[in-house]
């Protein structure tokens, strides 16, 4: 995941809260691509069971049931990058306004994100669809 996409996840200028949700190998990668931005680009983040993550921007969860008994205020964007769908999705699209996934053009990663799109379709999520690929 670039840094783009995180900015886009920001793009009202807004302060906003953004949650993470991935597996354990991208979380460390993306940590340690967020260290090597200029100081100038740095973004705050933590993951969720460091006592820096009440008050930082961007948490890093590597399992989405640990949301669910977290105190932390993170409630405006979740970025969602595994491959199967969440469990109680409804909750967490109601926790969360703003959900964003990253599906690359993998065939296994494509079915994946078609079948959690259904998911969402089916449970009355509004959803938008951006194709980066076609840079729409």
């Amino acid at each position: 995941m670039s840094r783009k996409i995180l900015a886009s996840a920001d793009s009202t200028g807004q302060h906003r809260t953004i949650v993470i949700v991935g597996n354990l190998k991208e979380l460390q990668d993306l940590d340690a691509l967020m260290w090597s931005f200029s100081k100038t680009d740095f973004l705050p983040h933590a993951w969720l069971d460091h006592d820096a993550a009440q008050e930082t921007p961007i948490v890093f969860v590597s399992d989405v049931n640990q949301l669910k008994d977290s105190s932390i205020p993170h409630c405006d964007v979740l970025i969602y990058l595994k491959n199967e769908a969440p469990p109680q999705l409804d909750t967490l699209l109601a926790r969360f306004p703003r959900w964003v996934e990253v599906v690359t053009t993998q065939e296994n990663e494509r079915l994946a994100g078609r079948e959690r799109y259904k998911s969402y379709r089916e449970i009355g999520h509004e959803l938008h669809h951006f194709d980066q690929a076609k840079g729409s």
